[in-house]
C-alpha cells in the first residue's frame, strides 16, 4: 500500500521572495532550483502573485493594496533594522558570508529574511540555497578527494620510503604519491619530509672499472650521446659493475634498452671475463629477438673488445659503438644505472655470500624494470613507459 505523499507546505514570505526573484530577471528554472521548488509551484505563485492571490500555508489571499502594505512596513522595518543592529554586530558580520547566513537565521524570528539579506548585503536566495545545501548535502562524487590531514600523508611518505628502501628523495615521493590517488602538493611533500628526516640516500664517488689497456680493435663511438632512440630494440648498451661480498668480488654486466631504459639482460659471476658480458648479451637478445641492424654501445673495455663478444654481435648482426677513451659521459645511462642500484640498495649492507648479493640486486633489478619512477621517462616505470609506447603504436596502426 502506497503512502500518500505530503505537499511541502511554504510561508508567504518565502513565495513572496521567491516571486520577487522571478520578477527582478532571473529565469523561473533558475529560481526553482536554487530555491528547491518545484517549477510548477513556482509558475503558479506568479500569475497568483499577479492576480493578487497570492497566500501562504493557511493564509488568506493577499491584495495587492495589502502587498504594497507589507512593502512600506518592511521599509520602515529595514531602516529600523540598520539603526538596531548593533555595531559589534557590524564587525563580526563583515567577517564572511557564511557568518551573515547563520545571522539570519538566528534572528529570522525577529527579521524578515528577505530584508535581512538586503540590509546585510547578501541575496536571499543564496542564502536559502546555502540552508538547502547544509539540509541535504550531495553526496561526495566518486574519487572526489578531501585534504589530507600532515599525520596521515606522513604516513603513506613513510610506507612508501620503506617500500622503496629509501631510494627516492622528495620529486619522486611526491610522483609516487600522485600516482596512488592522494592529491598533494609538491612543496608540502618536501617540507614534511625535511622536517620529519625522511631522505634519500646520498650518492658516493664514482669509481672507474674499466680496463682499456689493449690492443684490441676499438669500434667507432656510434651514439655520439644521443640517448633517446624512437623505438624499443634500436640502441641498447652494456656495462660492468662489482660488489662486495665476505666469499669475494661479485661482477655484474647489464644491457639496457635506451629507449625505455629496461634493463633487458644481465649476468652475475665471480669474474669479470668475456662471458660475464656474453651472457648478459645473450639473455637480452633472447628476451628482445631485435632486428638486425641493432647498436649495441658499451666502454673500451677488453671485455667488450674482446673476440667472444664481437664474435656474439656478429652473429646477432648487431653493430658494435664505443664510448671515447677516458670518458665515462659517452655512457652515462649504464653508469647512471649502477648509481641507483647501490646507492638505492647495496650501501650500508653486508653479503655473507655472493648468493645473497644475487638476490639482492635481482630484487632490485625487478624493482627498477616494473616499479620505480624514471625522472627521464616522465616518472613512470620503464616497462609502464614502453608498455605506453606499445599501446599507442597498435591505436595508430588501427
Amino acid at each position: 500500500m502506497s503512502e500518500t505523499r505530503k505537499r511541502a507546505k511554504y510561508t508567504l514570505e518565502f513565495k513572496m521572495e521567491a516571486v520577487r526573484l522571478v520578477k527582478g530577471g532571473q529565469a523561473v528554472s533558475v529560481t526553482a532550483k536554487v530555491l528547491g521548488i518545484p517549477k510548477a509551484s513556482l509558475d503558479n505563485w506568479v500569475k497568483l502573485s499577479a492576480k493578487g492571490q497570492l497566500k501562504g500555508a493557511g493564509d488568506k489571499p493577499v491584495s495587492a493594496e495589502q502587498m504594497e502594505l507589507a512593502r512600506l512596513r518592511a521599509q520602515l522595518a529595514r531602516v529600523t533594522m540598520e539603526r538596531d543592529i548593533p555595531k559589534k554586530s557590524h564587525g563580526v558580520l563583515r567577517s564572511g558570508i557564511t557568518v551573515k547566513y547563520a545571522w539570519i537565521a538566528s534572528n529570522k524570528a525577529h527579521w524578515p529574511i528577505s530584508l535581512a539579506c538586503e540590509v546585510l548585503g547578501v541575496s536571499a536566495s543564496g542564502y536559502f540555497e546555502h540552508g538547502r545545501r547544509k539540509k541535504f548535502p550531495k553526496p561526495s562524487k566518486p574519487g572526489a578527494h578531501k585534504r589530507m590531514s600532515d599525520e596521515a600523508l606522513l604516513a603513506h611518505m613513510r610506507a612508501i620510503h620503506a617500500e622503496v628502501k629509501g631510494e627516492y628523495g622528495w620529486p619522486k615521493m611526491w610522483k609516487e604519491l600522485v600516482a596512488r590517488g592522494h592529491r598533494v602538493g609538491k612543496e608540502r611533500v618536501r617540507r614534511l619530509m625535511q622536517l620529519h628526516g625522511i631522505r634519500a640516500r646520498c650518492k658516493r664517488k664514482f669509481v672507474v672499472t674499466t680496463d682499456s689497456k689493449h690492443h684490441l680493435p676499438i669500434a667507432p663511438d656510434l651514439v655520439k650521446r644521443n640517448f633517446t632512440p624512437t623505438a624499443p630494440n634500436q640502441v641498447w648498451t652494456g656495462d660492468i659493475t662489482y660488489i662486495a661480498t665476505d666469499e669475494g668480488w661479485l661482477y655484474l654486466a647489464a644491457v639496457i634498452d635506451l629507449f625505455s631504459r629496461q634493463v633487458v639482460g644481465w649476468s652475475m659471476q665471480p669474474h669479470m671475463q668475456s662471458s660475464l658480458v656474453t651472457d648478459a648479451l645473450k639473455m637480452a637478445w633472447f628476451r628482445r629477438q631485435p632486428a638486425p641492424g641493432l647498436i649495441f654501445h658499451s666502454d673500451r673495455g677488453s671485455q667488450y673488445c674482446g673476440h667472444e663478444f664481437q664474435g656474439t654481435l656478429a652473429g646477432y648482426k648487431m653493430r658494435s659503438s664505443m664510448s671515447r677513451k677516458g670518458n665515462c659521459w659517452d655512457n652515462a645511462p649504464t653508469e647512471s644505472l649502477w648509481g641507483r642500484l647501490k646507492v638505492g640498495r647495496l650501501y650500508g649492507q653486508r653479503f655473507a655470500t655472493r648468493r645473497q648479493a644475487m638476490d639482492e640486486v635481482i630484487d632490485w633489478l625487478t624493482f627498477y624494470n616494473h616499479r620505480r619512477l624514471h625522472s627521464t621517462l616522465g616518472y613512470v616505470s620503464p616497462m609502464q613507459f614502453e608498455k605506453r609506447w606499445d599501446a599507442a603504436q597498435r591505436l595508430k596502426a588501427a
